[in-house]
């Protein structure tokens, strides 16, 4: 069995996805810890403080999520046109078939992208 660029580039940003869903967890323990080791009282002020850094390891999580979903479906989407053009210039009488399913895989492609923009708006306003 062959393994081949696509399927690493797959695996490279599946794993950066399953790291950009875990770095709110990351976070949230780790405030924890550190609220566990102080022996002081927590103020308005340290709990203020807390609060905007999981703000800020949530935008970073959203931020890199996105990103990686747009590059990608990018990648995948101008790579898909270029083997459409390919095949079109090969067997031009085939052109609305080829084009018809190109169009549905990049409906789907662009669908993936969507799916992590709602994934990204929930790291944000739910975890």
């Amino acid at each position: 069995m062959k393994f081949g660029w696509k399927r690493a580039i797959a695996i490279f940003m599946a794993v950066l996805f399953v790291f950009a869903l875990a770095i709110p967890a990351f976070a949230e323990q780790e405030a924890a810890d550190e609220a566990e080791s102080e022996v002081v009282l927590a103020t308005e002020e340290t709990a203020e403080e807390t609060s905007d850094s999981m703000a800020k390891t949530k935008a970073i999580a959203a931020a890199a999520l996105i990103g990686v979903a747009a590059v990608a479906g990018a990648f995948c989407m101008a790579w898909s046109i270029t083997k459409s053009i390919g095949s079109i210039a090969r067997q031009p009488e085939a052109e609305g078939s080829i084009r018809t399913t190109l169009m549905l895989g990049l409906v789907f492609v662009e669908t993936a992208i969507i799916y992590a923009l709602v994934v990204a708006i929930l790291v944000i306003f739910v975890l």
